[in-house]
C-alpha cells in the first residue's frame, strides 16, 4: 500500500512540473490544435459535385436505329433533369470522342456499332462498346450500366416486334424478305412508345436518408491525436533522463522506494498526460470541429487510451537506453517525427501506395490511424478494430519489458 502512496507522489510530482511549465502546455496542448485548424481548413471543400455526363455516339449511317434511340434518351433540356439524373450528351463523330477521351476531355463515352440496324433486323445481335478512362470509375460504371439498359429495353421491343412480324408474315401481309417493311414495322413499334410518353430508357433517382459531406477533421483530428500523444511522452523520456543524472532517483532508493514504485510512478504520470491531451483533443473536436467518432465512440476512446499507454512504455523504454539528456531529446524528436508521417498521421493511410500501406504496418501509429480510419471513416464497429487494440497492446508489453529490463536509476 505504502509503495502505491508513492506512485501517486511521484506521479503527481510530474504532473505539476507539466502544469508549471508554459511552454510545454503550449506546445503539448494548444500547439495541436493550430496544426488541426490549418489542415481542417485546407481541407475543406464547399463544391457540390458534378452533374454526371454520359456521352453516346454512333457510327451507323443517318436514319438507323440507334439515331432514335440516342434521340429518345438524349437531354435536351437540363434544366428539367431531376436532383442525381445524369446528363445525356450525343456525341457525333466517334473518332472525335475517342480523342477527347485519350485528352481526358471526357471520361468516357458508348458507342453504337456500324451494323447496329442490321444486327437488329436479322436477329444477329450487336455488341455496344464502351471506350472509358481506366481511372474514371464511376463513368466507367455508369457506361456499362447504361449499356445494359439499353440493351434490356431494345431487347424487350424486338420481342413484342418480332412475334408482330411474324404475324403479318402468317397473315400473308408482308413478304419473309421485305427488309423494308419489316424495318417500317419495328420503327412503328418504337415511334407508338415514344407517343406514348415512354422512353427508352428511364433513370429513377431515390433518396434514402440525408447524404453528409464527410469532414476531413474525422481524420486530421485523430491522426494529429496520434502524432502529439507520442511526441509528449517521447520527450518526457528526456526528463527521467535528468533526473538519473541529477541522482534524484538514486536518492528515492536510498529510502523506502522500490524500483518497481519509481517506474510505476514515471509511467502513471507520463500517462496522466496523455490523458489529459487524448480528453481535450476529443472534447474540442466533437464542439469545435465537429468531428464524428462514429458508431461505436467507446472502441475511439479505448483506441486512444492504448495510445497513450504505448506510447508512455516507449518514453520508458527510450530512457533506459540512452545516456544523456541531449540524447533522449534528439532521438525523441527523430522518432517522434519520423513514425508520423511513415504511420499516416499527416495524410490518410488509404491514399498511399501499397508498399507504404505496408511500411506503416511497422509502427504503432500505423496501426492506431488504421483503426481510427476504420471507426471515423469507413463506419465500422468495435469487433473490426480489435486487431489494432492488440497490436497496441503488443507494443506497450514490449516497450515495457525493454524498460524494466534496461532500467537504472544511476548515470553510470
Amino acid at each position: 500500500m505504502k509503495q502505491l502512496s508513492y506512485i501517486w507522489f511521484i506521479a503527481l510530482k510530474d504532473l505539476k512540473l507539466f502544469a508549471t511549465d508554459r511552454g510545454a502546455l503550449f506546445f503539448f496542448i494548444l500547439f495541436p490544435f493550430l496544426f488541426i485548424a490549418l489542415f481542417s481548413f485546407m481541407n475543406m471543400d464547399d463544391s457540390e459535385d458534378p452533374r454526371l455526363e454520359l456521352h453516346l455516339v454512333t457510327q451507323e449511317v443517318e436514319g438507323g436505329l440507334s439515331y432514335q434511340i440516342i434521340g429518345a434518351i438524349e437531354t435536351e433540356d437540363e434544366a428539367q433533369l431531376k436532383p442525381g439524373e445524369p446528363k445525356i450528351v450525343w456525341l457525333k463523330d466517334y473518332d472525335e470522342a475517342y480523342q477527347m477521351v485519350e485528352d481526358e476531355e471526357i471520361a468516357g463515352f458508348l458507342a453504337f456499332p456500324a451494323d447496329f440496324t442490321e444486327g437488329m433486323m436479322t436477329g444477329s445481335g450487336a455488341q455496344l462498346e464502351v471506350v472509358a478512362d481506366a481511372d474514371a470509375i464511376s463513368d466507367r460504371a455508369a457506361l456499362h450500366g447504361l449499356a445494359q439498359a439499353i440493351s434490356s429495353q431494345v431487347g424487350s421491343v424486338y420481342v413484342v416486334a418480332n412475334a408482330s412480324i411474324e404475324l403479318l408474315i402468317e397473315q400473308g401481309i408482308i413478304a419473309p424478305d421485305d427488309t423494308a417493311a419489316i424495318e417500317r414495322v419495328v420503327q412503328q413499334i418504337l415511334s407508338g412508345q415514344e407517343a406514348s410518353g415512354e422512353s427508352f430508357i428511364e433513370f429513377r433517382t431515390e433518396k434514402v436518408g440525408e447524404v453528409e459531406e464527410e469532414s476531413a477533421s474525422n481524420w486530421v483530428i485523430s491522426g494529429y491525436l496520434v502524432m502529439f500523444v507520442f511526441f509528449a511522452a517521447a520527450i518526457g523520456a528526456e526528463a527521467i533522463v535528468r533526473e538519473r543524472q541529477n541522482h534524484t532517483l538514486e536518492r528515492l532508493l536510498t529510502g523506502s522506494v522500490r524500483r518497481e514504485a519509481i517506474l510505476g510512478g514515471i509511467f502513471t504520470g507520463t500517462a496522466a498526460k496523455g490523458l489529459i491531451q487524448i480528453l481535450l483533443f476529443w472534447v474540442v473536436g466533437i464542439l469545435v470541429f465537429n468531428a464524428d467518432l462514429g458508431l461505436s465512440p467507446a472502441a475511439v476512446i479505448i483506441l486512444s487510451i492504448l495510445m497513450v499507454i504505448m506510447s508512455s512504455a516507449f518514453a520508458l523504454m527510450l530512457a533506459t537506453l540512452v545516456k544523456t539528456q541531449r540524447s533522449a531529446g534528439s532521438i525523441a524528436v527523430l522518432t517522434a517525427l519520423v513514425l508520423a508521417p511513415l504511420g499516416g498521421c499527416w495524410w490518410p493511410l488509404f491514399i498511399l501506395p501499397e508498399w507504404m500501406q505496408a511500411l506503416a504496418k511497422i509502427t504503432p501509429h500505423g496501426w492506431a490511424n488504421t483503426g481510427f480510419n476504420k471507426l471515423m471513416l469507413y463506419g465500422a464497429d468495435f469487433g473490426a478494430v480489435v486487431p489494432e487494440m492488440l497490436v497496441l497492446v503488443g507494443f506497450a508489453v514490449v516497450f515495457g519489458l525493454i524498460a524494466v529490463w534496461r532500467f537504472r536509476t544511476s548515470a553510470v
